[in-house]
């Protein structure tokens, strides 16, 4: 099961996208039992994919993540390639078919 690294400032979240072809960002809040539930579903998920770089973000750590990724609910599951986002899944999170998007993305850039 791979871990996601813990990123605590908006400044820091820029940086972890710009710097990694691939990202992915798992924003939670404190309170959040799907959240809670989620993590360690999307821990497994993940070790299919070991090029991409995990990230977790408590946005009732780092409130500016809210806005500045148009956060209204979580948790919130955001993948960037380049940069750019390519998948948003925000509450309910159907992993099967959220497997399938990350796999269509991971086997066209990494082969």
């Amino acid at each position: 099961m791979r871990e996601f690294q813990h990123i605590s400032s908006l400044a820091k979240i820029e940086q972890f996208i710009s710097q990694n072809q691939l990202s992915f960002l798992f924003i939670s809040q404190t309170n959040c039992s799907v959240c809670k539930g989620l993590l360690p579903q999307m821990k497994q998920l993940m070790s299919k994919y070991p090029k991409i770089q995990l990230g977790y973000i408590d946005a009732s750590e780092v409130e500016a993540v809210a806005g500045r990724f148009s956060v209204f609910t979580a948790p919130v599951l955001l993948l960037f390639v380049d940069g750019k986002e390519y998948i948003r899944e925000a509450r309910i999170v159907h992993l099967q078919r959220l497997e399938e998007k990350i796999d269509k993305i991971y086997e066209n850039l990494v082969g």
